[in-house]
């Protein structure tokens, strides 16, 4: 069996499963935030009942992170709907955007979007603070209100993401019924050059098989290259298996994977146990296919899906209106390390913005030095507009106030985030440009696509 067979075969109490199976599935975590959770609770109610509880309140994470800082009333009342059903199911893990448990957001816009609007418990964008508080381990199984779910595959677990009604079901049960799903295999070998990122990899790979070329499949990732991979590279890789259609994302189980999630859910006191999955040697696969990441080039995804796949330097210097830096896929503490390393002693010439993932991540650029500066005060003198608040802000677009949509038509933006369909990141007639943080960095320097690797052997 794959790695995706062999997870599903144990979650469904089955000694084997293959593609094309219905089978009942037990969740191990449920996770869902601002934008479906309250349509969520609105299932769970409606079917099991005002007074039910969940199936297993341990297993439930709530995490307000998409429309959190922005005046819109509407938006603010989401966070509200949350708070009162976690007091009234008791549930431990809610990351609220405020400290009060009794208490009510509301952004203050007068306060402006760059400076810090939130309480200790804030945890940021969900698939940035699912792992990181230690919510993804190897061998379970992850149903998340999200389609980006499938970030926490890089930690060799099925994870993947579910609609309101489907969520409101394993609410009450613990449980879904799901088809198997065909196995694609992408096996890495060789090392990235300097000037190439994770982004890079997973952006060669939709544009071989086209932004719809996993539609329900699972995208297996393994082989000796898998070991150059940080797990923050693994977490980009996996994250965009959607935008090619993908059910979910899986990697092999490692030492680093073992070490990452150790120290997490010992730092969190969440369940330290797992039961990683291993490699058979007998699997089948509907696709396979081997890349050596030392000939990988700097890659974009071109307007207007992510398939539409182009290399920097083929972009002929296309001019460009706005770069960002950001989301789960790209706003993580690597990414802006990347981010910096090109713009260090540049200053951009373009509007950029800057939004971490987490607070967590905000903190690493404030404190971490490079020489008599922090990551932070590079950005930042660079001419970087970076804002404390964490979130998915302005990669789903948002309302009108959300920092960095584009509010304009007509704009052309390069972003480090996933998704570039029209209207992703605010006006329909905006064009969004897919590409790694240094990709973006040196173009934010030029204002036209850059391959970064002019600035690195500078």
């Amino acid at each position: 069996m794959t790695l995706t067979e062999k997870l599903l075969a144990r979650a469904s109490g089955k000694a084997s499963v293959q593609a094309g199976d219905n089978i009942w599935v037990k969740a191990d975590v449920l996770m869902t935030h601002d934008v479906c959770g309250p349509g969520t609770i609105g299932v769970f109610k409606r079917e099991f009942g005002k007074t039910a509880k969940v199936w297993d309140k341990q297993r439930v994470v709530i995490i307000p992170d998409h429309y959190i800082f922005t005046a819109d009333s509407m938006s603010n009342r989401n966070v509200d709907i949350l708070r009162d059903f976690v007091r009234e199911q008791g549930l431990p893990y809610f990351y609220d955007v405020i400290d009060d448990p009794n208490g009510s957001w509301k952004f203050d816009a007068s306060k402006g979007n760059t400076k810090r609007q939130y309480g200790s418990q804030y945890a940021g964008v969900c698939h940035a603070a699912l792992p990181a508080k230690g919510h993804t381990r190897p061998g379970e199984v992850l149903f998340g209100t999200d389609s980006h779910t499938c970030m926490a595959g890089a930690f060799n677990e099925f994870a993947t993401g579910i609609g309101n009604t489907d969520a409101g079901f394993v609410m009450g049960t613990g449980k879904l019924l799901i088809k198997v799903p065909e196995t694609m295999r992408f096996r890495l070998e060789g090392k990235l050059q300097p000037g190439v990122m994770a982004k890079d990899i997973i952006l060669h790979v939709i544009g071989e098989i086209g932004f719809d070329g996993a539609t329900y499949r699972a995208m297996q990732f393994d082989g000796p290259g898998i070991a150059t991979l940080s797990m923050d590279d693994r977490m980009t890789i996996a994250n965009m298996a959607i935008e090619a259609g993908g059910k979910n994302a899986i990697f092999e189980f490692d030492a680093r994977t073992a070490e990452y999630v150790d120290a997490r859910t010992r730092l969190n006191g969440t369940k330290s146990t797992y039961e990683p999955v291993e490699v058979d040697r007998d699997q089948k696969f509907v696709y396979e296919t081997v890349i050596d990441l030392s000939k990988l080039e700097p890659t974009v995804a071109c307007h207007p899906d992510p398939g539409q796949r182009k290399t920097a330097k083929q972009m002929n210097g296309m001019k460009l209106d706005r770069a960002y830096v950001g989301s789960c896929t790209g706003g993580k503490t690597s990414d802006f390390v990347e981010f910096a390393r090109v713009l260090r002693g540049h200053k951009v010439s373009i509007d950029t913005f800057g939004v971490p993932a987490t607070p967590e991540i905000v903190h690493d650029l404030q404190t971490t030095r490079w020489g008599n500066e922090t990551i932070w005060q590079i950005l930042e003198n660079a001419g970087v507009r970076m804002t404390e608040n964490a979130g998915c802000s302005a990669c789903l677009g948002g309302p009108v106030d959300t920092f960095g949509r584009m509010n304009q038509g007509g704009l052309k933006c390069i972003s480090a985030t996933n998704r570039n369909f029209p209207g992703r990141m605010g006006s329909k007639e905006s064009e969004v440009y897919l590409a790694s943080p240094a990709t973006v960095a040196a173009s934010a320097i030029t204002g036209r696509v850059t391959d970064p690797r002019e600035y690195l052997t500078n």
